[in-house]
């Protein structure tokens, strides 16, 4: 039988030599890194921070006109007075200006919005949140009636029914006045009425008297009979008794302001009232004081100055919000005011409308 040898490995023979290697791949980024490095290359992309340039200028426009608001100038138009009476309204800016910024996707712009929304809220940002507190050794409000006021007596009751200690009228028309001292009689036992202002008391009165604020002026002021000049006075100082002791109150209604395409923001006869009250209130020497009426512009407005430095705003300190109390329909600012010194407020609020094209504005005050 044949036998067939098969061949068998040499004990010499090499080994096979292993297959040669390669050092792994890196791994590849995760997706999220991938998409945060593009968007951060396309972000520092040149041609990106160019755009929108307008929105950009405009932006920072606004950031410096909020921030140097006391810099404009007041010479013709009154310009500055304008721009500082709607002052909170310019943050409506802030979102046209986002929007716009992000449409176009502009990088430049986005960032120029951080000086206006920071200045804005400097300024405002401390009225956002509601700062009463319980309590108050006094309630006082102001209202002013409305010389059009088709519904006096109606004015009236909603004002007795508001509970308040210490009542300030404005813009009393001869023809209502016996309307308001009648509705107002059963709440109110002491009351006094000078010119077109008035106040209403649950507590005694005393030393009232007419405030001269300059309502009459000119070379035929001084010719006018002591009655006329009565009727129009528009300002009055009174003491109220309290079982804390005297609490001086004033009342004042100060001039109006126009805007007009000739004259601009028109606010002569306002500014020189708003000056003769800072005399008197600066010569009046009492512990503790309200001023309580229609001052006819926002405390923003730099002419009240005078003012402001003697007393503050029980909104600003006590308030909920802006307090906006005209017109009374679509309030857009507060011109109805409650200032104090040596008294601190514990609240500040804004009553409900009445006939009036102003909305009553109350506040408790403690000491």
């Amino acid at each position: 039988m044949r036998h067939t040898l098969l061949p068998s490995a040499s004990p010499h023979r090499s080994p096979t030599p292993p297959a040669p290697t390669t050092s792994p791949a890196p791994p590849a980024p995760p997706a999220r890194r991938r998409l945060s490095l593009a968007a951060l290359r396309s972000a520092v992309r040149p041609e990106l921070w160019r755009r929108a340039p307008v929105l950009t200028v405009s932006a920072l426009l606004l950031g410096l006109v909020m921030m140097l608001h006391a810099e404009i100038p007041n010479g013709f138009g009154s310009i500055g007075s304008l721009v500082e009476t709607f002052l909170p309204w310019f943050g409506l800016f802030v979102p046209v200006l986002a929007a716009g910024a992000l449409w176009r996707r502009s990088p430049a712009a986005v960032t120029a919005l951080v000086l206006p929304v920071t200045v804005w809220l400097s300024l405002f940002g401390g009225l956002l949140g509601d700062k009463s507190g319980p309590g108050g050794d006094l309630t006082v409000a102001t209202h002013n009636v409305g010389a059009e006021n088709p519904d006096p007596a109606g004015t009236a009751r909603d004002l007795a029914a508001s509970g308040v200690d210490v009542l300030a009228l404005e813009e009393i028309t001869a023809q209502d006045r016996g309307v308001y001292e009648k509705g107002l009689a059963g709440a109110y036992p002491y009351h006094a009425v000078l010119g077109t202002v008035g106040v209403w008391s649950k507590l005694p009165l005393s030393g009232t008297r007419p405030v001269d604020i300059a309502t009459d002026y000119g070379p035929l002021a001084d010719t006018k009979p002591a009655d006329a000049g009565m009727a129009g006075n528009r300002a009055l100082r009174t003491t109220v008794a309290t079982d804390r002791g005297p609490l001086v109150v004033y009342v004042a209604h100060l001039g109006s302001v126009r805007l007009n395409p000739r004259a601009g923001f028109w606010t002569d006869s306002r500014d020189r009232n708003v000056q003769a009250l800072g005399e008197a209130l600066a010569a009046d020497r009492s512990e503790r004081v309200v001023l309580l009426g229609d001052l006819n512009g926002t405390l923003d407005d730099r002419a009240f100055g005078g003012i402001t430095s003697q007393l503050h705003s029980v909104q600003d300190a006590a308030g909920d919000g802006f307090g906006f109390s005209w017109p009374a329909k679509f309030p857009v600012a507060r011109i109805d005011q409650i200032l104090v010194r040596g008294v601190e407020p514990t609240d500040s609020w804004v009553l409900p409308a009445t006939g009036s094209d102003h909305l009553p504005v109350a506040a408790g005050v403690s000491w």
